[in-house]
């Protein structure tokens, strides 16, 4: 349970926006105070690119963790590669 005090600007504006839209007013409140949750919480740079991390991963799951190895057997592929020819 809550109670909440508003301006009488807004709770004017509240009971037309109700009575427009043909829904109870505390349901206006629940739908504004989930849309405003929600968007606090993607409002860090770890929520704003979740979605896109691992989007395209390779499948390897190692690659921060042996980064200089990986790096350095790409290059020395790159090399035999360039010396078979």
């Amino acid at each position: 349970m809550l109670t909440l005090r508003l301006s009488s600007e807004m709770e004017e504006k509240l009971n037309n926006l109700a009575e427009m839209l043909g829904i109870p007013k505390s349901e206006i409140v629940r739908k504004s105070l989930k849309a405003y949750l929600k968007q606090l919480e993607q409002s860090n740079a770890w929520a704003a690119g979740k979605s896109l991390f691992g989007k395209y991963s390779s499948g390897k799951s190692n690659l921060s963790e042996d980064r200089k190895a990986i790096l350095k057997q790409k290059l020395q592929d790159k090399r035999n590669a360039k010396n078979s020819y």
